[in-house]
């Protein structure tokens, strides 16, 4: 069954490799490829509900040049999964049993789908809104706006950080939310290899390109983007790429460093006010020397850029080459082991309250195979961003579109200082503080979390719930 809406989309949907089915085991019954039906045992149904995604049609210069430097080189022998690598690896990192890891498909939950776009097979979910009756509709009265919705987790989460929300707020908009995994994330492909692919898979330009082609899935020209954490670069990153399909920013304790704000010291009068008496040859002549002077001074400057540009593309691709050894996979290993469960309990106010399921879907991904290489790739890719385009910090006062800022007054991550000034920084923006609440508060304050999303989309798309007719 296509996940598509009445109007064409750029893209087409066509089965997934064989190859990718046979090593994900889809015999068993958990997997579900494009379908919102149980899985099915039959042959037939189960190859009609898988699909593939293609990727957008257009890259734009900026997206490419996120992805040209770090594509993936060949790690040392080691790492290629030999006898003595395998006896070397951790039995167990972070409490996951790390002898017999598996890919992705064998992992799936019965409500994952998988697709394929830029030759990585993204792992997602969406939740559905509930159908109401002509009767139920009349007694409540309530207009939903029909935007669907794209959730984006932050480092080291995946989808699994939206679950508690995701059906409410499908209810809540009366239309789709759908949250998938980043590359090195979650269930979504590992790739070791991608030199033929036209978008490092772990850069911000792929994250990107995949949030607007997950708009054009469900059908719609617009959708309201949610980031969290790390997940609310790439909201923004989308927002600059193509703010024509962003209805609206909602930013849950967003990892985005605030611009300081200064006061203007410079004004138009004080530049017209010029004490030297421009009817004066030399003065004329001193001008001219300093204005031959400075176009001298911007060539030069513009030669050594271009002579640094070159130095810094050579010096990354060797830092690249350096970080891919056993020793930087061994480090990766070493960290996520001793601070991997500490830092999701530290993530929360109160540490104590984190539920061993909790951990347990954080945790789950370690089972993927390679998931220490696609992370340390991440990273990576994260060093050698070769983008040449201003930061986020220097541009969120361009930013247009309807936003919301929340985060927990306890958190001890992303500092709620730096929330509250990013909120100054962006035009029109909401503020939004949960007390009691760390970085988590889709997770930990639920109820209050939903309550003040639904007072943002209310009040900025002018819908109206029954309590306030």
């Amino acid at each position: 069954m296509a996940l598509t809406g009445s109007r064409t989309q750029p893209f087409f949907f066509s089965q997934i490799s064989q190859k990718f089915i046979k090593d994900c085991n889809l015999h068993r019954n958990k997997t579900v490829f494009f379908s919102t039906k149980p899985f099915s045992n039959n042959h037939e149904a189960r190859t009609a509900s898988t699909q593939k995604l293609k990727g957008r049609n257009k890259a734009s210069v900026f997206l490419a040049k996120t992805a040209s430097v770090g594509s993936a080189g060949e790690y040392s022998e080691p790492l290629s999964g030999d006898a003595k690598s395998t006896q070397k690896r951790r039995r167990t990192i972070a409490g996951v049993d790390q002898e017999e890891l598996l890919h992705p498909g064998q992992l799936a939950d019965p409500d994952s789908l998988f697709c394929e776009f830029n030759g990585v097979h993204i792992h997602h979910k969406i939740g559905h809104h509930h159908e109401q009756s002509e009767v139920e509709t009349s007694e409540k009265d309530m207009r939903k706006v029909g935007l669907p919705m794209v959730l984006l987790h932050g480092f080291g989460a995946s989808g699994f950080s939206w679950e508690k929300v995701m059906k409410p707020l499908a209810n809540l908009t009366g239309s789709k939310v759908l949250a998938f995994d980043r590359p090195a994330f979650g269930l979504t492909s590992r790739v070791k290899e991608f030199m033929g692919l036209k978008v490092n898979p772990y850069s911000m330009g792929f994250s990107v390109l995949a949030t607007l082609s997950f708009i054009d899935l469900l059908g719609s020209e617009k959708a309201i983007l949610m980031g969290h954490s790390a997940g609310s670069l790439v909201a923004v990153s989308t927002y600059f790429e193509a703010p024509e399909k962003v209805a609206a920013l909602i930013l849950v304790a967003p990892a985005i460093i605030a611009p300081l704000i200064s006061k203007k010291v410079t004004k138009e009068g004080d530049i017209k006010s010029d004490p030297v008496i421009p009817k004066n040859p030399f003065v004329r002549v001193w001008r001219a020397f300093l204005e031959f002077f400075k176009r001298a001074a911007s060539a030069v400057v513009g030669m050594f850029k271009k002579m640094g540009d070159m130095i810094g593309s050579a010096y990354k691709r060797a830092l690249a080459a350096v970080l891919r050894s056993a020793l930087a996979v061994m480090l990766i290993r070493m960290i996520i082991d001793k601070f991997g469960i500490p830092a999701v309990r530290n993530a929360w106010c109160n540490p104590n309250q984190v539920a061993d399921d909790v951990l347990q879907g954080y945790t789950k991904p370690l089972k993927v195979k390679d998931w220490e290489i696609a992370l340390l790739e991440y990273c990576i890719a994260m060093i050698t961003d070769s983008t040449s385009k201003p930061s986020l910090s220097e541009r969120l006062s361009e930013i247009s579109c309807p936003v919301l800022i929340v985060t927990g007054d306890k958190d001890r991550l992303v500092p709620t200082w730096n929330a509250e000034r990013l909120s100054k920084a962006i035009p029109s923006s909401r503020f939004e503080m949960i007390k009691d609440c760390g970085h988590l508060p889709h997770e930990e304050r639920v109820e209050e979390f939903l309550s003040i999303v639904e007072r943002f989309i209310q009040s900025v798309f002018m819908v109206q719930s029954a309590a306030a007719v």
